[in-house]
């Protein structure tokens, strides 16, 4: 029996906050940037309590206020039926597209409730890396897998294909450009102001976009990561990279994602369960895959997982309409174009996690809802969402308007 077709009812995310305690959601928890959310998904669709099943959730950093099961928490609190389950997972930044796959894997093998997928991240209020873990607090772990910090694999990254400081500036200037023309164009159409609980608005639009970016202040930033390299780390980048005299320090605050809070739900489920609470499918999850590479080198992933995605659906880059490529650090991008022989037209057409942040679990699920937006004012038919993620693994997503 062939599994079912998963589809894509909606999907919608808050907002994008500054992820820093001056910034607008710095001080609402992150189970209340969810919960609104879901209030939201429930009201935009007419859902009753018990038409999900399950709300699975990207968490890149699951403890303290974002511990716990927080989707399980959440789905209480937004009133959805006490019989309603959670998830959270943790990919690193792959984290909230893995949980849309997890949704669309349960509606292809005949599921008939609907799930909610996606992330939430206040990375001002949990700080990254604050779960720890071996590569962070054991020494010897971190050597014997040759560990380095994510700013050294990019920097690294920029070396070995060579990309210049100017290179990647250009790259951030045009995400900031391409972000601040669609926000004026009211491309964002998957945002949903975000309300406190007396329904005061706080937030409307991704917070970090900046309207005439200036090119001379972003080339007069200083290297992120040099001081991290001068500490050791360049050294193991060189043990496993001997060719190369040295690691170029390129990435900046300017042409690296930025910090933010925020929250992404997709609504995934088979046909039956659309049908079964009147839902009208926007797009079909087609395919989903996960990518490993070097784990030093790291950020690699969304090039090997997209071919892998492609030969698995039997299609070529040109099949494909837009392409989501996080904007971890601007290496990234420019190196997923020159493997897959993209032009940047296609790519990030509405710009990225450069220019309006990158909040950790939920940018999978924000991708996809930009992704959608963007394949339905075009009329376009496929796109793709990829993102690298800590450790060496990509992920690809792609999805088919119906």
């Amino acid at each position: 029996m062939p599994p079912e077709a998963a589809f894509i009812f909606d999907a919608i995310r808050t907002p994008r906050g500054r992820g820093r305690r001056d910034g607008s959601l710095h001080e609402f928890k992150p189970v209340a940037l969810l919960t609104g959310l879901l209030h939201s998904l429930r009201e935009r669709n007419g859902l009753e309590a018990n038409a999900v099943g399950d709300v699975v959730m990207g968490v890149v950093n699951p403890l303290g206020e974002q511990g716990s099961v927080l989707p399980k928490t959440a789905a209480q609190l937004a009133g959805l039926g006490l019989d309603v389950c959670g998830l959270q997972v943790n990919r690193f930044c792959a984290s909230g597209l893995e949980a849309i796959s997890i949704a669309a894997n349960r509606a292809a093998v005949g599921g008939q409730a609907l799930t909610i997928a996606g992330g939430v991240e206040s990375m001002s209020r949990v700080a990254m890396g604050s779960d720890g873990g071996p590569w962070l607090e054991d020494p010897e772990t971190a050597f014997a897998t040759a560990f380095v910090p994510q700013g050294i694999s990019a920097d690294l990254i920029a070396t070995i294909g060579g990309y210049t400081r100017q290179q990647l500036d250009a790259f951030a200037l045009r995400s900031h450009e391409r972000a601040a023309r669609a926000r004026r164009e009211g491309a964002f159409t998957s945002i949903v102001p975000f309300h406190d609980n007396v329904g005061l608005a706080v937030l409307a639009q991704d917070e970090l976009i900046r309207e005439g970016a200036d090119p001379a202040a972003m080339a007069r930033l200083e290297p992120s990561f040099s001081g991290l390299g001068a500490a050791g780390f360049d050294d193991v980048a060189l043990t496993r990279y001997p060719e190369l005299r040295r690691v170029e320090h390129l990435h900046t605050p300017g042409n690296s994602s930025g910090i933010a809070d925020g929250a992404s739900a997709v609504l995934v489920g088979s046909a039956e369960a659309g049908r079964r609470h009147g839902l009208k499918p926007r797009a079909r999850i087609v395919a989903t895959v996960v990518a490993g590479t070097d784990p030093t080198l790291m950020l690699t992933g969304p090039g090997p997982a997209t071919r892998k995605l492609l030969e698995q659906t039997g299609l070529t880059a040109k099949d494909i309409d837009l392409f989501e490529v996080n904007e971890a650090f601007a290496a990234v991008v420019l190196r997923f174009m020159d493997e897959l022989g993209v032009s940047d037209d296609r790519v990030n057409v509405n710009g990225g996690a450069i220019a309006m942040g990158h909040p950790l679990g939920a940018t999978g699920g924000v991708l996809v809802g930009m992704l959608l937006d963007e394949l339905e004012r075009r009329d376009a038919r496929r796109g793709i969402v990829t993102l690298c993620a800590g450790g060496g693994m990509g992920i690809a997503t792609l999805i088919e308007r119906t």
